[in-house]
């Protein structure tokens, strides 16, 4: 038995050294990165492919969004009386509040180094950012763009008349036409929507409910993190793994290292029992697992079979380490075709190699019916069937859509008023009597009257909701952060509301630079580097960053 395993093991090892090699080369540009929709909390939509704003857009097509889709170039997230989180494959996260819509403008990769330019169109989002060496990652929200300077946490706040960047870790860089700005950790930068002096910087205002809830899930999955990598070989961030640890255990197995199961579950259990597919033109059909785990087991590595714990996931190949070369694959699996027509799914192993018979298939088939996985395995001769790997399932046989069809999110009108002491934020609903005044650039009285209660046949019209906001000492200006949830969920049906939205503005992200700094490096999180506007050189516009970063990258941070 020993031998056996150590001739196993010399074979895996073996088959890493072939493997490396058969990865593609650096040099190669891929807009191939697939990212994932980590958290869904009430009311989330995307959309794919849209051009232009998607709040404007007659031609986006808005679909429900559900935990573990995968996101690529070019989606757009909404959230409307909801929340979601949004993790990068390089650790970052992104995390998006109430009546917030963001645009996956560029997620590119190219020599090794991954390119991330976000649009925020409307409402609030938090990000975290931890980049390898050449990463580079900026969100640009109404007047201006926010880069990452390496390791950092930020907020932006895109209101009609202006834009707010809070940053709560590290440092970043502000952009604005020709000119720069650096912000370091406490301090909060606003620009008002056509002001020749747009920029105010002052201390942080006090953190609210959402800023709180971002700080809670990024020290969870910080936490579960760190707990996992006591299971890998990796040291490298990988996406997903933190629910490997809430959500499972670790078991060693002979050959393959530490392979991985949820909890609850018994020998019998099928792993593509619980979840759909979802469609997509670049990368297929791809498989969502429904559970919160249900990440990395279908998107990466192989299952391998155990006759006392039944099927396991193996990180094999496609974990961590290899920086993300290792491709982002629809489904762990590989769909056959039996001799009378049934179509079934066999586990991908670690080992399986292209062009030959899948090793799993001596363990068994799955049958696939209406897009439906069976728990119960057809296996060997007992099935009465003859098996052939097919390169593709047909396109009808995956009918169980992950997915359904939603509505447009709606645009919903916020501004600051004012500035100094008396700063004050106000959300309009479709029955105020505030309008934009387009030429004014601002908020006035409109001449029509707002539709009364009786109107309404008994519903209470609502009114415009003002939170005002206290300024505390030396700060000018305080910018979207109020407790009252009612302000932050108004909704209006987007006919009414699209009729009354200010202009768009312009939010197309600047090229990725290639940029150098001066300085030394990182201590305990904060900059040290030199002026980023000093340096800050431009090339094209698919071109990587080489910000120098924390070696890997990612969490835990």
């Amino acid at each position: 038995m020993n031998s056996r395993i150590a001739l196993r093991s010399i074979f895996l090892t073996l088959f890493t050294i072939f493997f490396v090699g058969w990865l593609p080369a650096r040099g190669d540009a891929s807009h191939a990165r697939i990212i994932r929709l980590s958290l869904v909390q009430g009311d989330v939509r995307f959309a794919r492919d849209v051009h232009g704003d998607p709040l404007t857009s007659d031609k986006a097509i808005w679909e429900g969004a559900t935990l573990n889709l995968p996101i690529r170039q070019g989606y757009v997230v909404a959230t409307d009386h909801g929340r979601a989180e949004v993790e990068f494959e390089n650790g970052a996260m992104a995390f998006l509040a109430e009546n917030t819509v963001l645009e996956f403008y560029d997620l590119s990769l190219e020599d090794g180094a991954k390119t991330t330019r976000l649009v925020l169109r409307q409402g609030t989002a938090s990000f975290y950012v931890n980049p390898a060496g050449e990463d580079y990652f900026s969100v640009t929200g109404g007047d201006f763009t926010v880069e990452a300077d390496g390791r950092t946490g930020f907020r932006l706040d895109n209101f009609d008349d202006g834009s707010v960047v809070d940053v709560s870790k590290g440092r970043v860089s502000v952009l604005r036409k020709d000119k720069t700005t650096a912000l370091v950790k406490g301090q909060s930068l606003s620009m008002r929507a056509g002001d020749k002096n747009p920029t105010e910087i002052a201390r942080l205002p006090e953190n609210d409910d959402f800023d709180r809830w971002v700080a809670g899930r990024e020290d969870a999955v910080a936490t579960a993190t760190v707990a996992a990598q006591q299971y890998v070989s990796s040291s490298g961030y990988t996406s997903g793994v933190a629910d490997l640890y809430t959500y499972g255990s670790w078991y060693p197995i002979g050959g393959y290292g530490n392979c991985w199961r949820p909890y609850g579950v018994g020998l019998g259990w099928s792993p593509f029992a619980s979840g759909g597919w979802f469609s997509d033109p670049v990368y297929g059909s791809a498989f969502i697992g429904s559970q919160p785990w249900g990440w990395l087991p279908y998107h990466y590595g192989g299952w391998v079979f155990d006759p006392f714990y039944g099927w396991l996931w193996s990180p094999g190949f496609g974990f961590g380490g290899f920086g993300g070369f290792v491709p982002f694959r629809p489904v762990t699996g590989v769909f056959a075709k039996s001799n009378s027509g049934l179509l079934g799914l066999v586990p991908v192993h670690p080992l399986d190699v292209k062009g030959k018979e899948p090793i799993n298939l001596a363990k068994g088939v799955f049958p696939v019916t209406a897009g439906a996985v069976s728990a119960q395995a057809l296996v060997g001769a007992n099935s009465g069937q003859t098996w052939k790997v097919m390169k593709a399932p047909p396109k009808e046989s995956l009918t169980t859509n992950a997915v359904a069809a939603s509505v447009a999110p709606a645009r919903v009108s916020r501004t600051i008023i004012g500035g100094g002491s008396s700063a004050r934020v106000v959300t309009m609903d479709h029955n105020s009597s505030i309008a934009y005044d387009a030429h004014e650039h601002r908020f006035v009285n409109s001449a029509s009257t707002p539709q009364s209660a009786v109107e309404k046949g008994g519903e209470k019209a609502s009114a415009t909701r003002e939170t005002v906001v206290s300024e505390r000492a030396g700060q000018s200006l305080v910018q979207g952060r109020t407790e009252v949830r009612g302000a932050a969920n108004v909704r209006a049906p987007a006919p009414s509301a699209r009729a009354a939205t200010p202009p768009t503005r312009a939010m197309t992200p600047p090229p990725a630079p290639r940029a150098s700094y001066s300085g030394g490096g990182w201590s305990a999180g904060e900059a040290s580097r030199g002026s980023s506007g000093s340096s800050r050189t431009y090339s094209a516009p698919s071109a990587g960053a080489s910000h120098p970063a924390p070696s890997g990258g990612g969490r835990p941070h």
